[in-house]
């Protein structure tokens, strides 16, 4: 069964992308964010370091820390779950293939479980776009519910997932996977097109 994979970091289009092709070449969508609290809490139970401590720690403790030290831990965080989605991506049944995103699927990891290149794209915004698009998104307040200054918490975020972004970037050429910057520019089909076109869907 063929299953692509669309990694990369927030707000760069991967969940928009995906639902589109899903819904146009019939694939089974499955997004890996839906399933992080569980993959967490049973990485947790397992003695994962990582996963504990995502669980244990309250906003204030977990976004007025380093940026750095959160991206580090961002990409330990998937080292420590990907069994998990990779395992729950084996029990789908789907004729027409799977479709899959989330920043879970870093570049390193995707390597390692033989993923080919033509299976593969990262998705990743430009920082001012990030920022811009993060500020719209409602759920930001309830994340950081309980930070005494929301605005340095929000910035510890913003960089840490900037951080990110680039690593992913380093990685892809690395791993001579396909990395695409949105920097907001690029209008959803032409996104879709790209994607599609890389993965040979409808030819």
């Amino acid at each position: 069964m063929n299953t692509y994979y669309i990694g990369g970091s927030p707000c760069a289009g991967k969940s928009t992308v995906a639902e589109i092709l899903s819904k146009k070449y019939n694939l089974y969508y499955f997004k890996v964010d839906d399933f992080l609290d569980g993959y967490t809490k049973l990485g947790a139970l397992k003695g994962c370091p990582i996963c504990k401590k995502t669980i244990e720690l309250n906003a204030e403790q977990t976004w007025m820390r380093e940026p750095s030290l959160l991206c580090k831990e961002e990409f330990e965080w998937y080292k420590e779950v990907f069994e998990y989605v990779i395992d729950d991506l084996k029990q789908i049944r789907c004729k027409n293939g799977i479709i899959t995103e989330g920043a879970a699927y870093v570049p390193t990891l995707i390597k390692q479980i033989g993923v080919v290149r033509n299976r593969y794209i990262s998705l990743t915004p430009t920082p001012e776009f990030q920022v811009f698009h993060f500020r719209k998104r409602e759920f930001v307040p309830y994340i950081l519910e309980g930070c005494n200054n929301m605005e340095k918490a929000f910035s510890n975020w913003m960089d840490r997932n900037i951080l990110f972004a680039k690593e992913v970037q380093k990685q892809c050429l690395e791993e001579n996977y396909l990395s695409v910057i949105n920097d907001g520019n690029v209008k959803i089909d032409n996104l879709v097109d790209i994607v599609s076109t890389h993965f040979g869907l409808g030819s």
